[in-house]
């Protein structure tokens, strides 16, 4: 058991290398096939084992690596790397991975309540609330913007005295603040508080940490715009052009179009042009261009206003042709890109650039083709030559049409339908649009043949113009084929169903029609896309009234009569259904406030002067009826009722007085005598023998004239008999008769009979009955055209007419 233990050297001069130099330095290769040992290593995993407690020695006689010699191990000397340490366990197994330690230890943690890390934790919560305050203002949301801006303010304010603490002032994050005062500032601005904006500009403007703060002076001018404080708008624009190097020139050009903008509101046009044909020369577009011809339209400068309009021509576009997004071959690859990109947001951001180019060259040539030459028919022929000889030919024909609504404005139909008959034998989309006009012109002259013709050219030409559709229903509606109209109305909202015209249209179709129950549906599917129209809400209130629902049309129309609250007619609508209801109070209310409006409706008179008699409140009524009379001279009832309410209030000598001036005027009237004959009686008076004659004699002439009348119609009566062989025939006669001999004898219903008390009055002496202007007697279904033209009294039921279509 001893042969395995190894004492300690008792002294330090023992050599722990000792024995190594008996070892032939030189390499002998070619004994290791004769050495056993090595040769059983080869063959076997015997080089790969742990080493035993027991000596090791090579076949040379040295000590093997690790092996324990004389109780001492022997160092690893050139293999430390491999995992074999100076301390290592006498006898411990090979383990270079440390595998038998077990497994690594966990991570330290962090320390969360250093300062660093506290600093580190603020700053990502003040960027969290910069991006929600941004997210916010892109949804809408001003007013949350605002509050995490704010909130972002407080926080960023706290993270920089707590770095101040920490750290030296040199390493503030300046680019953190930077961001949280512009976004303050904007959100201030987005939510008009202009005043904490422009504080809130100043502060990061002033700080000379911020390098290009100056920049931010064009918001500043931006807010003094809005304030229309011009004169300060444009010393900050100033400023920030100057702090703006030379290299930014798309920020300058912009700068300078603010600029010239600003001038004009502040009427300088030299300072605005000076500006604009700065822009014009350095980086031409649309804007600037636009800007310039209206500067030079405003100074009357014919000859500039022509260049400028050349200038706006032939700023360029830089948008792809149409021709890219046409498939040239059948390969399926090409075509799927190209469907890919037709409608993508590339492709929309082109046709919104294309289309503002045309809005501004279409309101230019409109602006100046009335001043630029000696009338408006050679300015626009000048416009359109110019516009022919550019990139937008296709507005040429827009501009023409445009000459022929011109004359339209000017009441010369004559031109205007020769204009438009210039293109018949044009494209179908402008022949449609010419088609489309003409019928609407001839409609409103109710030349319906024409009116007729043209449509079906408009409708042959483009069977998916709503508009000409449209004007086609109208023309058929005008027939009185109403089912066929309606028709053609479908037909133009499944190809538009934003056509409003064909919608109301479609209305009145259903109401001819008595299907109020799809008409009030169409009026207010209508009342959903135009909000505040008039003549839809009078729709509306007038299909509940023929449905016998006076409650629902009272209340469309008080909604009508806020949107147009000095609408007479409305007014006097609501007052004939309170009328009806019974509520005379509100009935008198409505009717006065239509009176105020428009004094000169004869129903409204009439019903207000019967309404104070009623009242016993005679002498009120006589300025109605002193009215009724001046907008009527010829009607002698109107004077009768002012004579009367006279007699009824006691004032007897201003009746006489009245009486004999209506008897002046109207020698023959047989009632102005029997109240004359009356009056002089009561009061005692010489004259009443002279009007008694006069009455007398009238009465006698009267009773000649119904026996003529009389004979006259027997006679008539008999010969009918006799030629038609029909006692049937008679009894026919003698009721046409009697209707026309009532019609003759008719006699005011408000005036009392001669035997009757001057106090006398009757509840029905006044027919105050209101006749709607707006019956189906008067319904006439919208045109449709390229051209709205504006109907001021919504009572015509016409929406407008849309001429020329989208």
């Amino acid at each position: 058991m001893m042969q395995n233990v190894h004492l300690a050297p008792e002294t330090d001069e023992d050599d722990l290398y000792s024995g190594y130099n008996d070892y032939n330095p030189t390499y002998d290769t070619e004994e290791l096939e004769n050495d056993t040992a090595f040769q059983q290593a080869v063959r076997t995993s015997h080089g790969r084992r742990p080493p035993s407690k027991t000596s090791l020695t090579s076949s040379l006689g040295r000590p093997m690596t690790g092996a324990i010699q004389d109780g001492v191990a022997r160092p690893m000397t050139a293999v430390r790397a491999a995992g074999f340490t100076k301390a290592a366990l006498r006898g411990s197994a090979f383990d270079p991975l440390g595998q038998s330690r077990g497994p690594a230890p966990p991570l330290e943690a962090k320390n969360e309540d250093s300062p660093e890390e506290k600093i580190r934790q603020l700053e990502k919560k003040v960027n969290e609330l910069v991006e929600e305050s941004c997210i916010a203002n892109s949804c809408g949301d001003l007013k949350l913007a605002l509050e995490k801006a704010k909130d972002a303010g407080r926080k960023e304010r706290v993270l920089v005295r707590q770095r101040e603490q920490v750290t030296t002032p040199e390493n503030i994050n300046l680019d953190l603040t930077y961001s949280v005062l512009f976004n303050l500032a904007s959100q201030y601005s987005a939510n008009e508080m202009y005043a904490e904006a422009l504080n809130t500009y100043q502060v990061i403007v002033k700080n000379k940490m911020f390098s290009n703060a100056g920049r931010l002076k064009v918001n500043m001018g931006n807010i003094y715009l809005k304030q229309r404080n011009y004169s300060k708008a444009i010393k900050f624009y100033r400023m920030a052009l100057d702090q703006i190097p030379s290299v930014h020139k798309e920020m300058r050009i912009k700068i300078m179009q603010n600029i010239g903008v600003t001038f004009i509101k502040t009427g300088q046009y030299s300072d605005a042009i000076n500006s604009f044909e700065h822009i014009m020369s350095m980086a031409p577009n649309l804007k600037a261009g636009f800007n310039l011809i209206l500067s030079y339209f405003a100074v009357g400068d014919r000859e500039k206003m022509k260049k400028a309009f050349q200038k706006l021509i032939a700023v360029p576009l830089e948008i792809d042709e149409d021709d890219k997004y046409i498939s040239p071959s059948d390969d399926p690859h090409t075509n799927l890109v190209i469907e890919a990109i037709k409608n993508d947001h590339l492709r929309q951001m082109e046709r919104e650039r294309k289309a503002m180019a045309e809005k501004y060259i279409m309101t230019a040539a409109k602006l100046i083709a009335p001043v630029i030459e000696t009338s408006f028919a050679i300015g626009y022929d000048w416009c359109v030559e110019v516009v022919k000889a550019s990139q937008y030919v296709e507005l040429a024909n827009d501009l023409e049409i445009n000459k022929a609504i011109t004359y339209l404005r000017q009441k010369d139909f004559n031109q205007a339908v020769e204009t438009l008959k210039m293109f018949e034998k044009k494209d179908s989309r402008v022949k449609s649009a010419a088609a489309t006009n003409l019928s609407f012109l001839y409609y409103l002259e109710n030349e319906f043949t024409q009116a007729n013709s043209y449509a079906d050219l408009a409708v042959n030409s483009d069977r998916y113009n709503p508009s000409a559709l449209t004007n086609k229903g109208n023309t058929v509606f005008a027939n009185g084929d109403y089912e066929k109209a309606a028709e053609f109305y479908k037909e133009a909202l499944r190809n538009d169903s934003s056509c409003t015209e064909a919608l109301y249209n479609i209305g009145l179709t259903y109401k001819k029609l008595n299907r109020l129950d799809e008409a009030l549906d169409c009026f207010l599917k209508l009342h959903a896309i135009l909000r505040n129209s008039a003549q839809v809400l009078y729709q509306i209130a007038n299909v509940y009234e023929i449905m016998e629902d006076p409650n629902q049309s009272i209340e469309w129309l008080m909604q009508l009569i806020s949107v147009v609250p000095t609408d007479s007619r409305a007014l006097s609508k609501l007052g004939e259904l309170y009328d009806n209801e019974g509520d005379k109070s509100q009935a008198f209310q409505y009717y006065y406030e239509s009176y105020r409006y428009f004094p000169s409706n004869i129903e409204v008179i009439e019903w207000l002067g019967a309404y104070y008699i009623d009242t016993q409140f005679c002498e009120k009524a006589i300025k109605y009826f002193e009215r009724a009379a001046l907008i009527q001279p010829t009607q002698v009832k109107w004077q009768l009722m002012v004579a009367s309410c006279y007699r009824r209030s006691g004032n007897y000598q201003k009746a006489l007085d009245t009486y004999k001036e209506i008897h002046r005027k109207f020698p023959e009237n047989v009632e102005c005598l029997r109240f004359l004959v009356r009056l002089c009686t009561d009061i005692g008076l010489k004259e009443v023998q002279e009007y008694a004659t006069k009455l007398k004699r009238l009465e006698k002439m009267k009773e000649i004239r119904e026996q003529r009348i009389k004979s006259g119609r027997d006679i008539s009566g008999s010969a009918r008999s006799k030629r038609e062989g029909s006692s049937g025939s008679d009894s026919g006669q003698n009721s046409s008769s009697s209707s026309k001999g009532e019609r003759l004898s008719v006699k005011l219903r408000s005036l009392p009979g001669t035997n009757e008390p001057y106090e006398s009055s009757s509840n029905k002496e006044i027919d105050a009955s209101y006749v709607d202007p707006l019956g189906p007697q008067t319904e006439r279904p919208k045109t449709a055209a390229k051209k709205r033209i504006e109907d001021d009294d919504f009572a015509d039921e016409e929406l407008g007419d849309d001429l020329l279509p989208e």
